[in-house]
């Protein structure tokens, strides 16, 4: 078993602006994430640490946080607030730290909008403050709803079924859903299975996005594909490094889709060239 490293900091800012689309501020409560996804684009943000931990080996607790936000929610302007972009808002840690619930309540005070993107069931926890928000949309992402691709590339999220489940309960609720289908790996990706379930659970909206060798995570993608998955090797390498329209057709087939299911859809990829 690796050694897991955790450790509680203080933080002077916690409300950043964002240049994502759509939103105005990101809101992470936690530098590191316990999901341990092979795939994290967010891996960069290690550089940033005194950590020698692998990432997905460490955390660190914004442990004033929450103060920290009661004083600059203040003089923000309202804004889309997104939680999270470098980090899960409910990885497993937050059953302990309860930071990102606390961080909805002060939230919820101001009737900032916000969008929560996650892995984990554990945001049903906080369906009684949810549903106070005027605005508010919950998204869950999954690369494939085969529980061996979890445990293979994302090995401490929720299972994909739970995640399900939580968005069928959310909606129920009355919380605006969204699905996140990404990274999507060739040929283990069903897209197609999953729009049918993603329109059977009424999701209002989904996001696409390809899997992108240059995020820094190429070496590890690699090697889980070749130990675990060695007939698909060959294809990989193919598909990122030579010159095709792999991901043109990709998008067409998901436009299409989109179109049959008559889901609003976005797509945002990473191109070889």
């Amino acid at each position: 078993m690796q050694k897991f490293q955790l450790r509680e900091i203080e933080v002077k800012s916690i409300l950043t602006k964002s240049k994502l689309p759509e939103t105005d501020y990101v809101i992470n409560p936690y530098i590191g994430c316990m999901h341990s996804c092979v795939y994290c684009y967010a891996v960069f943000m290690k550089r940033f640490t005194n950590h020698k931990e692998p990432w997905g080996r460490f955390v660190d607790v914004k442990i004033n946080s929450v103060k920290v936000l009661e004083k600059e929610i203040k003089t923000a302007k309202k804004g889309v607030v997104l939680l999270s972009s470098v980090t899960d808002a409910y990885h497993p840690i937050e059953i302990k730290y309860e930071l990102t619930r606390e961080i909805l309540k002060i939230l919820l005070k101001y009737q900032f909008p916000i969008s929560i993107l996650t892995k984990s069931d554990l945001v049903t926890r906080d369906l009684d403050i949810l549903t106070q928000f005027k605005n508010c949309n919950v998204g869950f992402s999954f690369l494939s709803f085969d529980n061996r691709h979890r445990k293979d590339f994302e090995p401490v999220a929720t299972p994909p079924q739970k995640r399900l489940e939580a968005m069928k309960r959310l909606k129920e609720n009355g919380i605006q859903t969204y699905a996140f289908i990404g990274p999507i790996f060739p040929f283990l990706t069903d897209l197609t299975a999953m729009f049918k379930k993603f329109k059977e659970l009424k999701t209002d909206f989904i996001f696409c996005e390809n899997l992108n060798h240059k995020a820094g995570t190429w070496q590890e993608i690699s090697k889980t594909i070749k130990t675990k998955y060695p007939e698909l090797s060959k294809k990989y390498e193919g598909i990122f490094f030579a010159n095709n329209e792999y991901w043109i057709d990709v998008e067409n087939q998901i436009i299409k889709l989109a179109n049959e299911f008559d889901i609003k859809t976005k797509v945002f990829f990473h191109h070889n060239n």
